[in-house]
């Protein structure tokens, strides 16, 4: 090969300015898309930090999901505890809200659909079946009890 010459004396400095050139580029990638999990969000797998779509539950005893008057039939909320949904009228179902591809935090319901900002994701609002996008697991389903008009976690 003619023309091409290579340099096999690496220096200490130019060694350092390679490595920090590298940790740039690293540092570049972490900022340039999806979140790690954090601690207050239990991580399997898809972390977005974008606030859900719907209104997080009512305070009313601790552990009230929603209200039955905010779930619309065919569609749901999302709250910290879980994404309440009602797939068919006076009937209740609870997932987690955490996507089990890569542990991000789902955000919006849609045509039926729990749908994962991060990599498309979603998920049935009746059973927690993958519906689409690269999760293979559904949604594991919260335990939960209608009680008048509250939902609670039980």
């Amino acid at each position: 090969m003619k023309g091409i010459t290579v340099d096999l004396n690496v220096t200490r400095r130019r060694a350092i300015g390679t490595a920090a050139l590298a940790g740039v580029g690293v540092a570049v990638a972490a900022c340039s898309g999806e979140q790690a999990p954090t601690s207050a969000e239990p991580a399997p797998a898809d972390s977005a930090a974008a606030p859900p779509a719907a209104t997080d539950a009512p305070a009313a005893g601790g552990n009230a999901l929603a209200a039955t008057a905010d779930v619309p039939v065919g569609g749901g909320v999302i709250t910290e505890q879980a994404v309440v949904t009602q797939p068919e009228a006076g009937t209740y179902k609870a997932f987690s809200p955490v996507c089990t591809h890569q542990g991000c935090k789902v955000k919006s319901i849609d045509a039926g659909k729990i749908v994962c900002p991060c990599h498309n994701s979603q998920f049935s609002i009746a059973d927690g079946s993958v519906q689409g996008g690269p999760a293979a697991t559904p949604l594991p389903e919260v335990p939960i009890k209608v009680e008048g008009d509250q939902i609670l976690l039980g």
